[in-house]
């Protein structure tokens, strides 16, 4: 059986997952789950929601070979390229059908939470192409670093909501959201971003990204005459583009690495927790509350991290590291410098660990590495300006 296959009664993966919600939520997520059941399984929704992807979302993605990284690293770099999508990410993978779910289950309103932006721009979109309406929860220190992607959200239509308690970021974003859905649950649905909270959301949500890893096994193999590379990388914040990835790989030879934010490095520094629904690694202090994350990239931004990959970290599966904002903003440039493409900050935390471990131990020299390129960095233009100087 795959290691990223269905997850056990409950919604477990290992110890991890479950649903731990309000009393009055649970029958909500029971409804989603048996709605993704039926429609997963209903070649005619399957074959809507795939066709969307071609003929809006812009799929298949490439996979680019950086031949003058390549060069300057020692390794073969190959990028899955999440930036070409419509809307400038792999977000879109997941809220198209999410959307789709939405109508199918009679609902006519859409919450979500965002961080970076771009989860709430897909979200917007989607909702403008099925005529839903859509509120989108950010925190007020996201909606000051994503000004661009707030002002596209309203300009699709939604309204965006900003949060000002706790860190003023994704986490009470999401906190936000489902008060809102445990008051407007019978005519609401909350399409979260990631593979976390609740069950179904980190199986439903890596179900729908999984296309990015299907597709990017098969590029891999055109390019490499049929073999699989040596690594498979990608940033991970809640940790949708990477689960996505990593389900198309999981069952190769190929070496799973998750990089996450140094300030935010749940696997890394976290302990077993509950958040959001559902347990996994969570950074937390000695009387168990919840420690602010800190990244310079808003989409990672999180204490917590999907428990799938809580899961593939405790089984030796994949391999979880970090990346400091320094060399982020270093590997954005480099990238851009060399191969013409400007990453966002959260795949940037992926490059940043290609470019340290490349020829070490980590790394081998001669490696070949495929890398998500999770999205486009328009969106931190600005951001990056002011860092810069």
């Amino acid at each position: 059986m795959s290691a990223m296959a269905e997850p056990a009664e409950g919604g477990r993966f290992g110890e991890f997952g479950g649903l731990f919600l309000p009393e009055s939520l649970v029958p909500a997520c029971q409804e989603l789950e048996a709605g993704f059941r039926t429609a997963w399984a209903d070649a005619g929704f399957r074959d809507e929601y795939f066709g969307i992807l071609r003929d809006y979302a812009g799929r298949p993605t490439p996979v680019t070979e950086c031949h003058r990284l390549s060069e300057r690293l020692g390794v073969r770099v190959l990028l899955k390229r999440e930036d070409l999508t419509h809307t400038g990410s792999h977000k879109i993978n997941n809220v198209i059908g999410q959307a789709l779910l939405t109508r199918r289950m009679g609902k006519q309103r859409v919450i979500a939470e965002t961080g970076a932006g771009q989860h709430g721009v897909a979200t917007a979109t989607a909702c403008a192409l099925f005529g839903l309406d859509c509120v989108v929860y950010m925190g007020e220190v996201d909606v000051e670093r994503q000004a661009l992607n707030v002002f596209r959200m309203k300009l699709l239509g939604a309204e965006v909501r900003p949060v000002g308690s706790g860190s003023r970021t994704l986490k009470d974003a999401i906190n936000e959201a489902m008060r809102d859905w445990v008051a407007s649950v019978e005519s609401t649905h909350y399409c979260l971003g990631s593979v976390m909270g609740p069950h179904p959301y980190p199986w439903m949500v890596r179900e729908f990204q999984r296309i990015i890893g299907e597709e990017a096994r098969d590029q891999c193999r055109a390019i490499l005459d049929g073999d699989d590379p040596d690594y498979v990388v990608a940033c991970v914040g809640g940790g949708s583009n990477a689960a996505g990835t990593f389900a198309g790989f999981v069952d190769t030879r190929s070496k799973l690495i998750g990089v996450e934010p140094a300030g935010g490095a749940a696997i890394g520094h976290g302990v077993p927790g509950v958040v959001h629904g559902s347990k996994s690694f969570l950074l937390q202090d000695e009387h168990g509350q919840v420690l602010e994350a800190h990244s310079i990239s808003a989409g990672l931004d999180y204490p917590g991290v999907g428990p799938e990959h809580a899961y593939l970290s405790s089984i030796g599966r994949a391999r979880y590291v970090a990346a400091a904002d320094g060399e982020v903003l270093e590997a954005l440039q480099l990238l851009a410098r060399t191969e013409g493409i400007i990453p966002a900050l959260e795949p940037a935390h992926a490059v940043a660990w290609l470019v340290r471990a490349a020829g070490t131990d980590e790394l081998p020299a001669g490696s070949t590495v495929m890398l998500t390129m999770s999205g486009r960095g328009d969106k931190d233009a600005e951001q990056v300006m002011g860092l810069l100087g």
